[in-house]
């Protein structure tokens, strides 16, 4: 018999996964923990992607992480203060913040949450004190045979929130979700499990961003399920801005019902290595969905990008525009899907990736797919890929703009129209400020 990809880890991780089981305290009998077993059961049987595996084509996750994570390892006990939970927030961005360090909830820096109509709660407390609710939605959207890395952290479920809108609410502020490693002593691994689930006609922001404190490596293993009901306009957020020695999987699942609109903005900022999967289901006709990314890369920073929008009901649009600016030895991969099923009749989908490369040896991998099997539709999809216009570089510099600042300016310009995407502020002014300070050197 062939030995699996990441047959190291899985070795490693059996003996945790019974520590783990112990550590539950009687809820090994539940309905949540057989979800678990039946993930980790999926994994010892599968293993993680191989190097020939179509969808990690470009990205051997796999071999990085074997190479540079010790799964073995104690991890230390975390000690983040205050004042290095603001350095990693955005500046006047007026939200609701959940600190979470090393994957686990940490009140003493977080807010309370007291909203009405609206329930949040640690994924670990939903577990034990409302399972009937956490179970409606817990690995019903994140499928364990779409990604290995989906089967290891349902396995590993324990840290993350559950957050349930109910009807006709609207959450003024976001909902921050802010997760610090703290690899300052010894590696930072861990899991995280959130799962959102709003209410018909109702709205509400969520904001997950990712940090690590510290020179050490890190592993970061998240996987998001939201839950969108009809008429809901839920908006999500994902700031990735890790060290260069951050390895980073992330699976976002989305269920979108009739009349609903969801959006995602997705930006990469830093990692050694990042993969970003983001699956959106429109389950009901007049769905609408929106998807905006922008990766900006230097040092060896390699970020994959993986998007699927899936089309089943008629009626429904998507609009996808994801940009990149790669620079010094980095690399990008984009692959993004698009499926119109023989049912979904009169949908508009459209797709762009566009990337601007600074350097020789950056490097980009861009596939954008399209599978119709509708006749009366709308589609589109490309991708372009090119360096900076030397003669607006050279119109700037003539009047008098030194090159570096010009150089950042075009940058900037060119990705505006996902800054603006946005729409919050705070969040604009973060993205730009990375843009100008890396970039105009």
């Amino acid at each position: 018999m062939d030995k699996l990809a990441g047959q190291s880890i899985i070795d490693t991780l059996l003996n945790q996964f019974e520590s783990f089981e112990k550590q539950l305290n009687g809820q090994s009998q539940s309905t949540i923990h057989s979800v678990r077993k039946n993930a980790f059961e999926f994994l010892k049987g599968n293993g993680f992607p191989a190097p020939k595996d179509e969808e990690y084509k470009f990205t051997n996750l796999t071999k990085a992480l074997e190479k540079n994570i010790d799964f073995t390892s104690q991890q230390a006990s975390a000690s983040i203060s205050a004042d290095q939970v603001a350095d990693v927030k955005i500046k006047n961005l007026d939200a609701f913040n959940c600190i979470f360090v090393n994957g686990k909830y940490t009140p003493e820096l977080s807010d309370k949450i007291d909203i009405s109509g609206v329930e949040v709660m640690t994924f670990e407390d939903a577990s034990k004190n409302n399972t009937e609710a956490l179970s409606e939605y817990f690995g019903k959207q994140a499928s364990i045979e779409k990604d290995p890395f989906i089967a290891l952290n349902t396995a590993f479920s324990q840290n993350g929130i559950f957050i349930k809108v109910e009807n006709n609410v609207v959450v003024e502020k976001p909902i921050a979700l802010h997760f610090i490693g703290d690899s300052s002593t010894s590696q930072s691994i861990y899991n995280v499990r959130n799962v959102l689930a709003v209410g018909k006609s109702s709205e509400v922001t969520l904001l997950e961003k990712f940090d690590t404190i510290g020179k050490e490596k890190s592993f970061t293993n998240v996987v998001t399920e939201i839950f969108v009901s009809e008429n809901a306009h839920p908006k999500y957020y994902k700031i990735e801005n890790d060290t260069d020695s951050a390895y980073h999987v992330s699976n976002v699942a989305v269920a979108q019902t009739s009349n609903s609109r969801f959006t995602a903005n997705t930006i990469a900022l830093k990692g050694a290595m990042v993969r970003n999967n983001l699956e959106i289901k429109l389950n009901g006709e007049g769905c609408e969905a929106y998807m905006n990314g922008l990766y900006i890369l230097d040092g060896k920073t390699h970020v994959d990008n993986h998007t699927v929008v899936d089309h089943i009901e008629p009626n429904s649009y998507s609009n996808e525009l994801y940009k990149g600016i790669l620079n010094d030895r980095s690399k990008g991969v984009f692959n993004g899907k698009i499926f119109v099923r023989q049912a979904a009749q009169k949908t508009n989908a459209f797709q762009s990736n566009k990337n601007i490369l600074l350097t020789d040896d950056a490097t980009i991998n861009t596939k954008p797919q399209l599978e119709i099997w509708a006749d009366d539709v709308k589609c589109s999809h490309g991708c372009t890929t090119g360096q900076l216009d030397k003669d607006a570089l050279f119109y700037l510099q003539a009047r008098g703009i030194k090159r570096a600042h010009a150089r950042a300016m075009l940058l900037n310009a060119f990705a505006n129209d996902v800054v603006e995407n946005l729409e919050i502020e705070a969040l604009q002014d973060y993205v730009e400020a990375i843009i100008s300070k890396r970039l105009e050197v």
